[in-house]
Formats: structure tokens, C-alpha cells, sequence
């Protein structure tokens, strides 16, 4: 039977209570972590979110525990709620719990209510639980009283807290922008709403508040930050939702190394303020094609070295027809060195490789393993001249112990297999230390690609982003080649946050729409709004969006977003606690 607390006040948080509190009366309430009867003695751990403390029941204290509580006691099962009242005590030397913060008292109990009494769990409420994810997000709401996944959901508070902090001191406003707003082309689905007053019409949820954040600088508001919710309707990964949180920022009259400065200011705050960790700036910075060159990904993780090595000189005239051709064709012969990897990586681990890049659009892997001995064993090594060998084996800086990998194709393909290659083999012979933060720029997009199904060029970033200075004369006749005045800042190869200075000129904003397909009609159908404030006064603006999802999960060390965010999204896009997208009837 439950009861009611009928004015009974909590004094103290479980956790927080230690040897200065002993003596004192408290009356602490949460859920019952565990109980344990021995008999005239009854020991049962309480929790609430700071941690867990032990409370003892003696059934021969009669003269200040209350009649019939250790009865209540007896009765006390796992996750049932409780509220005690007892005071503090010094536990023997013996009985000092050096695993509990709480471990050098207890509380001798003098009164308790049971407040909720709970069925058997179907998981256990313990940290680093060893359950299917799927009963995990089942019941989240029990999930979520594990003590790791309330340190993500605190540590998620208090980055919060300190990124209002940074923006505030720095002179930003934080403005809410619509979440019920006008459907634009910016790389994913929207996700849409239905009007009821405006029949056959929608609302699209925002995928972002780029055009918004823009317009608010036109409105003369200077220095803009909102920590906002997004929508994209796109498929899911361990670091995507399909609601998800920026730290959203714009700023006006700035161009790349005033947004730079602000974004490096905010993170060296967040580490120090939340980590205790000070990182060094301002951060290494790689043009997009030095990235690609020594990467292969426009996101690298520098954590180790293993860089993409341009062998194409070296195999252009050699036998084996699959490196001379591609590099004939245009193509290129790129290789990584695994140092050391002799040892770690066996012919089926190897062989499991050239399957994993085929994922990336490589028709093979070629390999070569410098044995400890001396040996080396290379499949394709009969195509090779002694001479054409060696160098080779100079050209990837080969040494006993290593295996060298190499990948011949169009440069795209060669870039991405071996980029991620990279990542895989990092891992397997776990040379990524888990706990350094490895900071960079990633800058000078491409400004457009060439989308082969459309025919035409596509944004790599948004359609707002705006021309390197000495670039803007090749809209018109190189546009392939334009660079963007883009910048993504990643970390631990993962993309933390990106941004653009922004077009703040009517006349080149058009001639991109014109690049990007939209004729007049269609550019004012689609960003009309848009078009017609850059007429009235625009000041040069540019800004940031980060991934406050990504900066939780990298700060707090786990690599699945989900443990970061309280209710999410399955690979579906479904939520299995609540079971949405539901039905609703018609006359919903």
C-alpha cells in the first residue's frame, strides 16, 4: 500500500552526504537499489540521481526507530520508492565501501514510507548494463535511472549551461526562431506538417534556422545564438537523429577568422569549465584538399598517423595492368602503412578488409606484408621489377613488421575506401587513444559538386554560402572550381560543427540559385523572403551551427548518440517507449 508524504520534507540529496554529515538527522528519499534481511538486521541502499547510500533497519532499536517500520522493511523489493528519516553514522573500519561516495556512513533509520511499491524491472538498473538496446528504449523511463545514463543526461545540462554562459559574455542574444516554418531545398527531407486552415498546404519543421538566423542579422541584430531543435527525415546512424540539437550561432560584419576565434573561444571554455581539460589553440587547420590528399575524408581523426600515400608515379609504368591503366586512365594508386601491423593483422583479418572496402565503391584490395624476418608477401608481386619493387617499398616508407595496402581507382573511390580503411585498421590494431581530444579546421570547400542525376551543380554546403573573394569570378565560367568561404570544425574525426561566411550580395545570391537550377520564378517561389530582404541593407554575416548531440557524446565518451539524448529515435526513426508515427483517426 503506498503512502503520502503529508508535509515530510527532504533534506538531503543520497549522494551527497559523507563523513561531515555524521550525527546529523536527515531524511532522504529515491529507490530502493537493494535490499538485503539478515534477520534481526536489514540493510537497503537508496538511490536518487547523486548516488546511492546504505540505511540500516535494526529490529532491536526499539526506543527510536518508530513501530512497524522494520516490518515495512521487510517487505521492501528493488525499485520501490521510498522515504526515510534516520541519522548518520560513522561506519567501522571493516565496513568502509571505498566503491560508494558514500561509503563511510550509513543512515540509522527511525521512520520510512513507502511511497510506491514497483514490479520486478525488466532490466536492471545498474551502470554499464549489458542489455538489448532495443528493451533498453523500450522502457527508457527505467533506462534512464541507471546512474552512467543520468551522468550523460547531467553532463548534457551542464554544457548547456556553459555555452549560454560563453555566447552571453561574448555579446550574443539567444532568439527562438519558428519551428513551424516554409519547406527549402537544403539536402535533406523535410518533415512536414499539415495545415488545417490552409487546405492541400504544409508547414515543413526546420531543418535548421539558416535562413532565419540570416534575416536576423538583417534586422540588425548583430550577434544571434539559440540552442534549437532540427528536423531532417534522413536514415540514421550512431551520431544522426531525426531530431536533433544545434548550438546555433550568426554574427554580422565578420568574415572567417572573427567566426574561427569565437568557435575555438567556445570550445577551450566548454573543456575547461565541464572537463577540467585545457586545449590548445587556435586549432590545426587543412584546406579541404589537403585533408583529401593526406585522409582521404574531409573529416580526419589525427589521433595517429597512417596517412593516404600518392603512389601513382611509382606503379604508372608497372606490369600489373590494374595500377598502370587506372593511373593512365586519370585515375590514382594510393597506399596507407600499417605500422607494426604484421603481428596484429592475420590473412583472414586482411582478406575481411578487401570486403570492407568494397562498401566504399573499391573493386579490390591490394596488399603486401613485410614479415619480422625479412619475408615479404605480396600476391601481385610477380607483375613487379626488383627495381619497381624497391621503390615502392621506399615510396610507402616500408619496414619489417608492417603491411602496406593499396587501392587503384578514380580518385573519389580511392579517397573514400582508403579513408575509411584507415579508420578500421586504426581500430583493429588499436592505436586511437580514447582519451585525447584531437581538434581541427577543415576549410575552403568546394562550393558546388557535380550532381550526375540532376545534370547540373549542387551546393555542397547551402545555397547561402558565399564565394572565396578572389573565386567570385569563376561563377560564370568555372563554377566547379569556386572554393567556399566554408569551414567545418572536426574533432576525433567527427564532424563537431560547420558553417560559411554567408552571401550578403542579391546580385551573387542569384547568380548561385541560377547555378544550382532556379531560374527567377522558382529562386522567388522557394526563397522569395529571403531575396527580398538582401535589398534593404545586408551586412556581411557568417556563422556556425554545432552538433550539441555530437559534443555530448564525444565529451562524455561513449560513441552512440542515443545515450545522450533522453527520448530517441530507433534506425527506423520510430520511438519504441511511446510506439510513434502512430495512426490517428479521420477526424485527426
Amino acid at each position: 500500500m503506498s503512502e503520502n508524504l503529508n508535509g515530510l520534507k527532504r533534506t538531503h540529496m543520497c549522494g551527497e552526504l559523507g563523513k561531515a554529515n555524521i550525527g546529523e538527522t536527515v531524511t532522504i528519499m529515491g529507490w530502493a537499489q537493494r535490499q538485503r534481511n539478515l534477520g534481526s538486521l536489514i540493510f537497503i541502499q537508496l538511490r536518487d540521481r547523486t548516488g546511492i547510500v546504505q540505511v540500516a533497519f535494526n529490529d532491536a532499536d526499539k526506543a527510536t526507530m518508530k513501530q512497524g517500520v522494520f516490518k515495512k522493511a521487510e517487505s521492501v523489493r528493488s525499485e520501490f520508492v521510498l522515504a526515510i528519516t534516520g541519522k548518520i553514522a560513522a561506519r567501522t573500519s571493516e565496513n568502509i565501501n571505498p566503491d560508494m561516495k558514500t561509503g563511510e556512513i550509513e543512515i540509522t533509520a527511525f521512520d520510512m514510507l513507502i511511497l510506491s511499491t514497483a514490479e520486478t524491472p525488466p532490466i536492471y538498473i545498474e551502470e554499464n548494463l549489458d542489455a538489448n538496446e532495443a528493451v533498453r528504449l523500450k522502457y527508457r523511463y527505467l533506462d534512464l535511472r541507471r546512474p552512467d545514463m543520468q551522468k550523460f543526461l547531467m553532463l548534457r545540462h551542464k554544457i548547456a549551461k556553459v555555452t549560454r554562459e560563453y555566447f552571453d559574455s561574448e555579446g550574443f542574444l539567444e532568439i527562438e526562431t519558428p519551428v513551424l516554418t516554409k519547406s527549402t531545398p537544403e539536402g535533406a527531407r523535410d518533415y512536414l506538417v499539415p495545415s488545417r486552415v490552409h487546405n492541400g498546404k504544409f508547414f515543413a519543421l526546420p531543418q535548421s534556422p539558416q535562413i532565419f538566423k540570416q534575416l536576423l542579422m538583417i534586422a540588425g541584430y548583430d550577434r544571434y545564438m539559440q540552442i534549437v531543435k532540427c528536423y531532417r527525415d534522413e536514415d540514421l546512424r550512431a551520431d544522426r537523429q531525426p531530431e536533433f540539437t544545434q548550438v546555433d550561432l550568426e554574427m554580422s560584419f565578420v568574415d572567417v577568422e572573427d567566426v574561427l576565434a569565437i568557435d575555438e573561444g567556445y570550445m577551450k571554455k566548454l573543456f575547461r569549465d565541464v572537463l577540467d581539460i585545457d586545449i590548445e589553440t587556435p586549432f590545426v587547420r587543412l584546406t579541404h584538399a589537403q585533408a583529401m590528399e593526406r585522409f582521404g575524408v574531409d573529416k580526419p581523426d589525427t589521433r595517429f598517423d597512417m596517412e593516404l600515400i600518392n603512389i601513382s608515379d611509382v606503379v604508372a609504368g608497372c606490369g600489373f595492368k590494374v595500377f598502370s591503366d587506372e593511373v593512365a586512365a586519370g585515375g590514382s594508386v594510393r597506399a596507407i602503412n600499417a605500422k607494426g601491423g604484421a603481428d596484429k593483422l592475420s590473412r583472414k583479418k586482411i582478406d575481411a578488409l578487401g570486403e570492407y572496402v568494397k562498401n566504399y565503391g573499391a573493386k579490390g584490395l591490394a596488399w603486401i606484408v613485410l614479415e619480422a624476418d625479412g619475408n615479404i608477401k605480396f600476391p601481385i608481386a610477380k607483375f613487379f621489377e626488383d627495381t619497381e619493387m624497391k621503390n615502392l617499398l621506399e615510396a610507402t616508407c616500408a619496414k619489417p613488421g608492417d603491411v602496406i595496402f593499396l587501392i587503384a581507382d578514380k580518385n573519389k573511390v580511392v579517397f573514400d575506401a582508403l579513408g575509411h580503411l584507415r579508420l578500421k585498421v586504426a581500430e583493429q590494431l588499436e592505436i586511437i587513444d580514447p582519451k585525447q581530444f584531437s581538434f581541427l579546421w577543415v576549410t575552403e570547400f568546394p562550393m558546388f559538386e557535380y550532381d550526375e542525376e540532376e545534370g547540373r551543380a549542387s551546393a555542397v554546403h547551402h545555397p547561402f554560402t558565399a564565394p572565396m573573394d578572389e573565386d567570385v569570378a569563376m561563377l560564370e565560367t568555372e563554377p566547379l572550381k569556386v572554393r567556399a568561404k566554408a569551414y567545418d570544425m572536426v574533432l576525433n574525426g567527427s564532424e563537431l560543427g560547420g558553417g560559411s561566411i554567408r552571401i550578403h550580395s542579391s546580385e551573387v545570391q542569384s547568380k548561385v540559385f541560377k547555378l544550382l537550377g532556379f531560374n527567377e520564378e522558382s529562386a522567388q517561389e522557394r526563397f522569395g523572403f529571403l531575396l527580398d530582404a538582401l535589398k534593404f541593407g545586408t551586412p556581411p554575416h557568417g556563422g556556425t551551427a554545432f552538433g550539441f548531440d555530437r559534443i555530448v557524446m564525444l565529451m562524455g565518451g561513449t560513441d552512440n548518440i542515443k545515450d545522450v539524448i533522453a527520448f530517441p529515435k530507433v534506425q527506423t526513426s520510430a520511438c519504441l517507449m511511446t510506439d510513434a508515427p502512430s495512426s490517428v483517426d479521420e477526424k485527426q
